[in-house]
């Protein structure tokens, strides 16, 4: 069974991953505030993390780089991160965090499942405009 996470404060952005990913094989966990994201990877070691950058008052960039942390401190399991961007400009902030792949929203069921499975299987998925071409 595959184990998500999902942090987002905007229903649609919980909707859209819930019905790309949905089905018997997959549990979702959805935090709405970055702040939530650590305990929630205490708990129950998801794999995958889904953060949307705009969330709260600690925003996706600041959250991954806690999981980065905590995890390098080894308190924390390291757990693989997408983060999804309101506009190209965000790439730096992806970037910095150490996130394991990014998509530009808008979000569309294709490009979306596809870095969810680059990430899953080990890999990246970077874009860097929400059409997805570098």
């Amino acid at each position: 069974m595959t184990e998500v996470i999902i942090a987002s404060d905007a229903s649609w952005i919980i909707n859209e991953v819930t019905a790309v990913l949905g089905g018997d094989d997959t549990s979702f966990r959805v935090v709405h505030s970055g702040a939530q994201v650590r305990g929630a990877v205490g708990t129950t070691t998801p794999d995958i993390v889904i953060l949307d950058l705009q969330i709260g008052n600690m925003g996706g960039m600041a959250t991954c780089i806690d999981l980065r942390l905590e995890s390098g401190a080894g308190r924390l399991p390291e757990v693989p991160v997408l983060m999804l961007l309101d506009r190209a400009a965000d790439v730096y902030l992806a970037q910095q965090s150490g996130a394991n792949g990014w998509l530009v929203k808008p979000l569309d069921a294709f490009r979306l499942r596809k870095a969810i499975n680059a990430v899953l299987d080990g890999g990246t998925y970077h874009e860097t405009t929400a059409a997805g071409v570098a």
